[in-house]
């Protein structure tokens, strides 16, 4: 016999898959769940509802809203000439926590990775080099984690902007080897992006 019903195992199973929780971290946020049934689990089933429903990925940046562009890409006042580069949506909105980055941003969706078969046609580069000549680029910033697969995307993309009289820097001190921008305080991440360095 089973320890719980079949719903609630599926859900189980559904919230093992999240990062961050194994079966049994799933198994006590079920629980608690069902638990608080009128004060969690109905207002969150009608949020996923709503998410599921409204949130898309952004045609230009890869951000994620409810619009076909996000609300960083279509205001003029981000339109400083700056693009910062991040490995994923989690990066973007830690730089934005800081309030620091005043430019626009392009989601990779990953890092290169011989391993896994990922390629620059995967993580969207050519289409960040379009974005380049369309948005009038002076600087990318290279804001990827510090990990072996994050710089070596990042001296790829140095390599491919090399001699296309734009500006290149990363992420400076702060940002510890193998640290991940989303992990970061926002302390850390704005010290870092002031003093960027070329690459």
């Amino acid at each position: 016999m089973s320890e719980a019903p079949r719903e609630i195992e599926d859900l189980i199973k559904l919230m093992a898959k999240l990062p961050g929780l194994g079966p049994r971290s799933a198994r006590r946020a079920v629980l608690h769940l069902v638990k608080k049934r009128a004060l969690l689990l109905t207002p969150l089933s009608g949020a996923m509802q709503q998410v599921a429903e409204t949130a898309r990925e952004c045609i230009s940046c890869g951000n994620i809203g409810t619009t076909e562009r996000c609300e960083i890409c279509t205001s003029e006042k981000r339109a400083t000439g700056e693009i910062c580069v991040v490995e994923d949506v989690a990066d973007l909105w830690a730089m934005e926590r800081t309030r620091v980055f005043k430019g626009r941003y392009h989601v990779l969706g990953g890092t290169l990775s011989a391993l896994d078969a990922i390629g620059p046609e995967d993580l969207g580069i050519p289409k960040l080099t379009t974005r380049l000549k369309d948005e009038n680029i002076t600087e990318v910033i290279l804001a990827l984690n510090a990990t072996i697969d994050g710089q070596t995307t990042a001296h790829y993309i140095a390599d491919e902007l090399e001699g296309r009289g734009i500006k290149v820097t990363s992420l400076a001190q702060g940002v510890p080897v193998g640290g991940e921008l989303d992990y970061l305080d926002d302390g850390t991440i704005s010290a870092a992006l002031r003093a960027r360095k070329s690459l």
